[in-house]
């Protein structure tokens, strides 16, 4: 995991790798592939500041393995790996 912290109510998320088959057992070109939209969350902020000062926390932690918004977020490369980062408003769900 590459050494980053996200700020406010920023959290980084690894992005997980769409399948490269079919479930019938086609194999897809890289064309062909969905933008994945399904990772796991590496690095979370401290929360947006509210007008009062206090921290509204997030929701999500590190660990989670999250659905987010395709067109959402920056994508970044650290160490090799992909990561987006995203406003936690962008994220869908918690995959449990």
């Amino acid at each position: 995991m590459a050494n980053i912290k996200p700020l406010g109510d920023k959290v980084v998320v690894e992005v997980l790798e769409a399948d490269d088959k079919t479930a019938g057992g086609i194999i897809l070109p890289d064309s062909a592939k969905k933008k994945p939209t399904e990772g796991k969350i590496v690095a979370v902020g401290d929360g947006r500041t509210l007008d009062n000062g206090n921290r509204n926390k997030l929701t999500v932690k590190t660990g989670d393995r999250v659905l987010f918004s395709k067109y959402g977020g920056n994508e970044v490369t650290l160490d090799g790996r992909d990561y987006t980062i995203l406003d936690e408003d962008q994220i869908y769900a918690i995959v449990k």
